[in-house]
């Protein structure tokens, strides 16, 4: 095998073993299409989807996979976006809904779809350490916490409010355009500049959405008459959450220098079981 083989090769392994969390969803999603909006055993599919999705986060959790610390980052992140959920899907606001019963919910909202959301937690925490990823020329904590938390509100907030959500595209790209992420492949260090990174990232969950909503696991308004391909305008809230999933994860898992350098803490690297 070959050099170029062999890079391609590990970079996709790594990558599919950090998104694990994510593809076993979209495989449950898939599998569970047939359930319908019948009871069986007096639950409905998307109470059986949250079973699942309990029974992943533990048996990672079991394996090592991983850790108590990130499973704590990926908790916040699930309270958040249960949080963002219960607004979005409310009757006067309904972005989208879940078209099928349910007995485990809350409100408008099935208890697995915070599952989703920390998948792109699991996803960012695990590919820290699977890829020894590394930061340069990071802006400053509470820079990245200020942007994040505004690029949160205003997800709830721009239906009451001015949607602000163009200048929070332009203050990402003035504080990101020259931090690079750094990531270790094959004992070799390679370099990348972190906001085309996430552009791919929100691309490649743009995607995810359209197999999810393709199986009903949520539709659009534009939707309910029939599936079609998501707007293209939803990579940039993929990209925007991607942005507050970081923000989380550096801040609990590594520690940022007064140069601008951060990487994980020692304790979490050292952790290496399951990868």
């Amino acid at each position: 095998m070959n050099l170029t083989v062999r890079f391609i090769y590990t970079v996709v392994q790594r990558a599919m073993s950090a998104a694990l969390f994510g593809i076993l969803l979209l495989i449950i999603f898939a599998l569970s299409f047939k359930m319908g909006h019948h009871p069986y055993l007096g639950f409905y599919r998307y109470d059986y989807l949250f079973f699942c999705a309990v029974l992943i986060q533990g048996l990672m959790l079991y394996f090592r996979m991983e850790s108590w610390q990130e499973a704590k980052v990926i908790a916040l992140f699930h309270v958040m976006a249960m949080i963002m959920e219960l607004v979005l899907t409310a009757p006067k606001i309904g972005s989208w809904q879940y078209p099928e019963p349910a007995i485990l919910k809350i409100l408008t909202v099935p208890l697995f779809a915070g599952f989703m959301y920390s998948a792109i937690g699991s996803f960012f925490a695990r590919s820290i350490r699977l890829f020894y990823i590394s930061f340069e020329k990071l802006p400053s904590l509470l820079n990245m916490l200020a942007l994040a938390l505004c690029a949160y509100i205003n997800f709830i907030s721009k239906f009451f409010i001015q949607d602000i959500r163009s200048i929070l595209f332009v203050w990402s790209v003035l504080i990101f355009w020259k931090t690079k992420v750094n990531f270790q492949v094959l004992k070799s260090t390679w370099h990348l500049p972190m906001l085309p990174v996430l552009l791919f990232l929100a691309f490649l969950i743009w995607i995810a959405e359209n197999i999810s909503t393709f199986y009903d696991i949520w539709v659009y308004p534009s939707q309910i008459d029939g599936w079609h391909i998501v707007w293209w305008g939803k990579i940039g809230s993929w990209y925007l959450l991607l942005l507050l999933s970081l923000v989380l994860v550096m801040k609990i898992l590594g520690k940022r220098d007064t140069q601008g350098n951060w990487q994980i803490d020692d304790v979490h690297l050292s952790d290496k079981k399951g990868k």
